[in-house]
């Protein structure tokens, strides 16, 4: 059992990033990990069933809870003895679905602060996204957590992510309740069903070729062990004492590994790691930008009648031709936090835990790849690469 027998929720427990905090918690040992989400019952991958998350299960360390984040009622039966709640559950932010992501985002995070205050639930950390200060258009360089929210967000998803990271930062001090909000941006690694299947079913298809803009733009892409850790470090300062409980609540904070690097860089790292030949052929956002907008009205008359959400669209154009960096300042100084897995060993265990996409036969090159050269000694490379069309929704955005 564990040493302190305190109580820890995680809503959304059975999602990417969720599944590495909950088996960073039971590694502690300080917690009893309960887990909540959707499904009536907690169905394990083998890995999962065979390790520490199995073993948390049997022993009582670990408990599953079915809930809908919807239902005031399942919430509040969710947080009763709990210490703190890592809310983290969100809706599939593919889906262009404004009621839905209203429905969870925002109602759904009223239910889960409302059961907090009632339960007397210390502390609440709520993963929030990058995207509550993106407006669509404008790109972003090292931002920092002054920026304010735009006037009108790029999508439905963004827009009540906002909504409901000021709720949770407007509950700090309700009734002794503590609260921090967590934007992670970009994540990825082992367990991620977007990012690097995306990539993959495009490099199959052949649409792999082309590159949005000059393929210099920056982004902050975040490990998601180090997002876990970003959460543990977040409560942490919640539950210290004095002056550094008082700096570090009701606070938000940008997470990333503190390495920016060209998008498009980090994107042909994954290709070539996994055996997939880099793209060539450069199209400016200017040149696509009209296509994307017929391809965006064409959605608007054919929706009602089923056709799916596009993905060359002109908020996805510019996303992907933009800078998106962030600073780390306020979260380094407020919740002592620091990345524990660089990106370069992050790039690593990520292309090792999907050999099982790796291409069939391995491209021909005279000497080593730059994919080899950057994982093997840190030197970057300038590399490119897009991806639209057939592809599914990443997590690019969050």
């Amino acid at each position: 059992m564990t040493q302190e027998g305190r109580c820890c929720v995680v809503t959304g427990g059975r999602g990417f990033a969720a599944r590495h905090l909950v088996e960073m918690l039971i590694r502690s040992k300080k917690w009893l990990v309960r887990i909540a989400d959707l499904g009536p019952s907690i169905k394990l991958e083998p890995y999962e069933d065979e390790g520490i998350l199995g073993e948390a299960l049997r022993s009582g360390d670990a408990q599953y809870v079915s809930a809908d984040l919807r239902n005031k009622a399942q919430v509040i039966k969710v947080c009763e003895g709990a210490d703190a709640v890592f809310h983290m559950a969100a809706p599939d932010s593919s889906i262009n679905n404004y009621q839905l992501h209203y429905s969870v985002n925002v109602e759904g995070t009223k239910n889960v602060i409302d059961a907090c205050v009632e339960c007397k639930v210390k502390r609440l950390i709520y993963t929030s996204s990058p995207s509550v200060v993106f407006d669509g258009v404008h790109g972003i360089y090292n931002g920092e957590e002054s920026m304010p929210y735009p006037s009108k967000h790029n999508d439905s998803y963004s827009a009540t992510k906002a909504e409901g990271e000021a709720l949770v930062l407007k509950s700090n001090g309700t009734n002794g309740l503590l609260t921090c909000c967590i934007r992670p941006s970009s994540i990825f690694g082992p367990g991620d069903r977007l990012l690097v299947p995306s990539l993959i079913t495009a490099a199959r298809a052949g649409k792999s070729k082309f590159i949005i803009g000059d393929g210099n733009n920056k982004y902050d892409f975040t490990y998601v062990e180090n997002v876990a850790h970003a959460h543990i470090c977040a409560e942490q300062a919640l539950s210290s004492e004095g002056g550094v409980t008082e700096r570090a609540a009701g606070q938000a904070y940008f997470i990333t590994n503190m390495e920016p690097i060209k998008f498009w860089e980090f994107m042909s790292l994954i290709l070539e790691g996994l055996g997939y030949e880099r793209p060539s052929i450069k199209i400016p956002a200017p040149v696509m930008m009209p296509i994307a907008h017929m391809v965006e009205w064409t959605y608007k008359m054919l929706a009602p009648y089923g056709m799916r959400v596009p993905q060359l669209t002109p908020s996805r154009i510019r996303l992907l031709s933009c800078n998106r960096t962030f600073s780390c300042a306020k979260a380094k100084d407020r919740i002592a936090y620091e990345p524990i897995v660089s990106l370069q060993d992050g790039l690593k265990r990520t292309i090792e835990s999907y050999s099982h996409l790796r291409a069939e036969q391995k491209l021909r090159r005279e000497g080593p790849s730059k994919a080899s050269i950057y994982l093997g000694n840190g030197k970057e490379l300038v590399l490119l690469f897009f991806f639209f069309g057939s592809c599914q929704h990443t997590s690019l955005e969050r």
